[in-house]
C-alpha cells in the first residue's frame, strides 16, 4: 500500500481495480493524512461526477496491525450514527489490504486554517464560533442521543465541507459504555498523539477511568483544548492540560472571546464530575439574553443565518423578511464559500418547495451567486433558475424575467431551447397583461439563444398575434421586439413578415405604436429590396405623414428622406452599372470589327473610309460612351 500511495491518484485507482476491487469512485490527489493511520483523498465518483473524499485505511502497514479494530470502528460507527454536523458517509470498499470510505467532499480543520484567506479579527471569530458551535451540537447529539464519548475531539477529526461547514468526524474509539465492541476503554492510546487531547483521569489512570465518569467527560476536555487551538493556533496548550492541571490562568485566554472564556474554564475543569458538558456549553453560548459568558452563539451572524434558513419554512412572514433583510444588507461580507455554498442552495431550495417571496429570493440568489466559481456557477445557480421555469406560480415568472439581465448571457443555447423556451412562449398567451408584456421584453435578451425553427415560426407566429393585443402597450413593444429581429430572420421571412407587421402598426390607434413602426421601418431598411422600397414601404409611410398627431408626422417625414435617398443611390448605380457595360463593350468587340472593316473591299466599304476609318475608331469609342445613342447604330450597321 505504501507503494501504491507513493503513485500518482490515477495509477492508484488502476491498480487497485486491477486486484479485483470495484470501486465506486476516482481517487484524486492526496489531501492529508494522520500518520500511517489514514490518508485522505480528493476524489469523484464515477456514476455522476460528484466531488468526494475518501479516506484510505492501511490494514497492511506493520505499524497499523494493531489498530485494525479502530478503522472497522470508524465504519462502523460513521455508517449508522446520521447528522447535519457530522461526517456524511456515502459508501465504502473493503478488502485484506485497505479500507476505502467515501464521504461528502471536505478537507480538514487544519488545511482550512492555513489556506484561510486574510480577514478582519471580526470575521474570523465569527466563523470560528460558528464553527465550534456546530461542533459542540455534534457532540452534545452523541452524548445525549447516541449515550456514546467520541474520545478523540481534535482539529484532525474537524473536517471542512466547500461551504465552510465544520463537520465532525474520527470516530475510531467512539464507544458505548454498554457496547460489548467498545474499543475506547482498552485501546483509546493507539491514535497518535493520543494522550495531548486526553482529559487528567485519563492521563492519571488511563482510558479505562472513562467508564466511571459521566459520558461527556472526555468530550468536554477535548472542546476546551478544541477552543484554545483554533482561537490560538500558535501557542502551547495552556498550562492546565499538564499536571497538575492548575485553572486556567487570565493570560492563557490569548483571542479567545472574552465572552467564552468562562465557559472555556468549566470545560477545562480538572474534576470530570464538576466539567461542563458540551450541551451546556451550548445552552449557555445560546442564551437568548447576551450577557457576560452568554450569547456567544446566539448573537453569532453565521449561526443566525443558518438557523433561519434551515426554519425558513416554518417561520412567520416578519421573520422571513428579517432573514431577507439580514441577507441583502450583509450580501458582501459573508465569507465566500458560505455565500456560495450554504446560503444559495438554501435559498434555492425555499424557492423550490414554497414559503418564500420570489421577487426578494431571486435577486438574492443572482447576489450570492456572483460568488460562485464559473466551473459551478452552471450546477449551482443557473440549472436550479431553468427549472422554476416550469413553476405556473406568476410571482415566480415575473422574478425570472425581471432578472434575466443578471443571467441570460450565461444560458446555454441548447439549455434555452430544451428548458426553458417550451415553459416561456406560454407567457404569451397569459391571461395576465404584465406577464405578456414582460415575456416580449424578455425575447430582446433571449433572442440569441433561439434556432432558425423557433425563431422564423414559432415566435413570429406568438408576435403576429400579440399585435392585435388590447393592450397599447404590448402592441408598441411588439413591433420594437419585431424590427430589433428584423436583421436576424430569413430572406424569405423578411419579405413575408416585415412590411405587413410595421404597415399594421403605423395603423395602430396607440401614437407610440405608429412611431414604433415607423422607427422600425428605419431600423430595418437594410432587409428590404428596391422593388419593395418603392412599391410598398413608400407607399405605407407615406401615409404617415398626414397623420394627426406632429410626433408621427416628424417621423414619418424622417423615414420618408431616408428610403428616397437609397432609391436615390440605387437609380445612380443603374446609370454608373450602364455606362460601364458600355464600355466594356465597346472595349471588347471593336478591335475585332477593326480587322473585319480592313478586309473589306466592297464599294459600301469604301465609300464610308472617310468617315469610318480606323485611325478613328478611338475617339468612336470614347464618344459612344457618352453618347450610347449611336452604338446601335455602329453595331449594327
Amino acid at each position: 500500500m505504501e507503494y501504491l500511495r507513493n503513485l500518482g491518484s490515477a495509477a492508484v485507482s488502476t491498480l487497485v481495480q486491477k486486484s479485483g476491487i470495484n470501486l465506486p469512485f476516482t481517487l484524486g490527489p492526496k489531501v492529508s493524512s494522520c500518520e500511517t493511520f489514514w490518508t485522505l483523498y480528493d476524489a469523484t465518483k464515477r456514476d455522476d461526477g460528484t466531488p468526494v473524499s475518501v479516506f484510505e485505511y492501511d490494514l497492511v502497514h506493520p505499524l497499523n496491525k494493531s489498530s485494525v479494530p479502530l478503522a472497522r470502528n470508524s465504519l462502523r460507527k460513521l455508517r449508522t450514527i446520521r447528522h447535519p454536523d457530522i461526517l456524511k458517509f456515502m459508501d465504502v470498499v473493503e478488502s485484506d489490504s485497505a479500507i476505502f470510505i467515501m464521504t461528502e467532499r471536505v478537507r480538514p480543520l487544519q488545511t482550512a486554517l492555513q489556506a484561510m484567506p486574510p480577514r478582519g479579527p471580526q470575521e474570523r471569530e465569527e466563523w470560528l464560533l460558528w464553527g465550534l458551535h456546530r461542533v459542540s451540537v455534534a457532540l452534545t447529539f452523541i452524548n445525549d442521543s447516541v449515550s456514546s464519548t467520541h474520545g478523540n475531539v481534535r482539529p484532525k477529526s474537524i473536517f471542512i465541507t466547500p461551504s465552510g461547514e465544520w463537520k465532525l468526524g474520527g470516530f475510531e474509539i467512539l464507544s458505548n459504555p454498554r457496547d460489548d465492541l467498545a474499543v475506547l476503554y482498552t485501546m483509546g492510546g493507539l491514535l497518535p498523539e493520543a494522550m495531548s487531547y486526553a482529559p487528567p483521569e485519563v492521563k492519571k489512570s488511563g482510558w479505562s477511568a472513562l467508564k466511571d465518569g459521566p459520558i461527556h467527560a472526555a468530550d468536554s476536555y477535548a472542546l476546551g483544548l478544541l477552543l484554545h487551538a483554533t482561537f490560538n493556533p500558535t501557542d502551547p496548550f495552556p498550562a492546565t492540560a499538564q499536571p497538575p492541571h492548575p485553572p486556567p490562568q487570565p493570560s492563557s485566554r490569548g483571542a479567545i472571546p472574552q465572552s467564552v472564556f468562562p465557559s472555556f474554564k468549566k470545560l477545562l475543569n480538572p474534576n470530570p464530575n464538576t466539567r461542563m458538558s458540551p450541551k451546556v456549553f451550548l445552552d449557555i453560548g445560546m442564551a437568548k439574553t447576551v450577557g457576560e459568558g452568554s450569547g456567544f452563539f446566539s448573537d453569532n451572524r453565521l449561526v443566525k443565518v443558518c438557523g433561519g434558513l434551515d426554519q425558513f419554512s416554518l417561520s412567520s412572514e416578519s421573520e422571513k423578511g428579517t432573514l431577507i433583510r439580514m441577507l441583502k444588507d450583509s450580501a458582501s461580507s459573508f465569507p465566500p464559500e458560505f455565500a456560495a455554498f450554504r446560503i444559495l442552495p438554501s435559498l434555492v431550495s425555499a424557492l423550490e418547495f414554497g414559503g418564500a417571496s420570489a421577487t426578494s429570493i431571486v435577486p438574492l440568489i443572482l447576489q450570492f451567486g456572483k460568488n460562485v466559481p464559473p466551473d459551478d456557477y452552471s450546477r449551482t445557480v443557473l440549472m436550479p433558475l431553468v427549472k422554476l421555469y416550469a413553476n405556473p406560480d406568476r410571482g415566480m415568472r415575473m422574478a425570472l424575467l425581471d432578472s434575466l439581465p443578471e443571467y441570460a448571457e450565461k444560458l446555454e443555447k441548447k439549455i434555452f431551447v430544451d428548458q426553458v423556451w417550451p415553459h416561456l412562449q406560454t407567457g404569451f398567451s397569459d391571461t395576465v397583461a404584465v406577464i405578456r408584456e414582460a415575456t416580449v421584453r424578455a425575447m430582446d435578451l433571449l433572442s440569441p439563444k433561439l434556432n432558425d425553427r423557433i425563431l422564423n415560426n414559432d415566435l413570429l407566429r406568438h408576435l403576429a398575434r400579440l399585435q392585435n393585443d388590447p393592450e397599447a402597450s404590448i402592441r408598441t413593444n411588439t413591433c420594437i421586439l419585431i424590427g430589433r429581429l428584423g436583421p436576424t430572420l430569413g430572406y424569405n421571412t423578411k419579405r413575408k413578415v416585415l412590411i405587413p407587421a410595421f404597415s399594421r402598426a403605423l395603423k395602430d390607434p396607440f401614437v407610440r405604436a405608429r412611431v414604433a413602426g415607423l422607427m422600425a421601418f428605419m431600423a430595418t431598411s437594410d432587409c428590404y429590396d428596391v422593388e419593395d422600397v418603392a412599391g410598398k414601404v413608400i407607399p405605407n409611410v407615406a401615409g404617415a405623414t398626414l397623420d394627426k398627431e406632429k410626433l408621427v408626422r416628424g417621423q414619418a417625414f424622417k423615414a420618408l428622406e431616408l428610403f428616397v435617398k437609397k432609391l436615390e443611390a440605387h437609380a445612380a448605380t443603374m446609370v454608373s452599372l450602364l455606362y460601364f457595360l458600355l464600355a466594356l463593350h465597346l472595349r471588347l468587340f471593336l478591335p475585332a470589327r477593326d480587322s473585319v472593316y480592313r478586309r473589306r473591299r466592297d464599294s459600301r466599304a469604301r465609300i464610308h473610309a472617310g468617315i469610318f476609318r480606323p485611325s478613328k475608331y478611338c475617339e468612336l469609342r470614347n464618344w459612344c460612351c457618352w453618347h450610347p445613342c449611336l452604338l446601335g447604330y455602329y453595331l449594327h450597321r
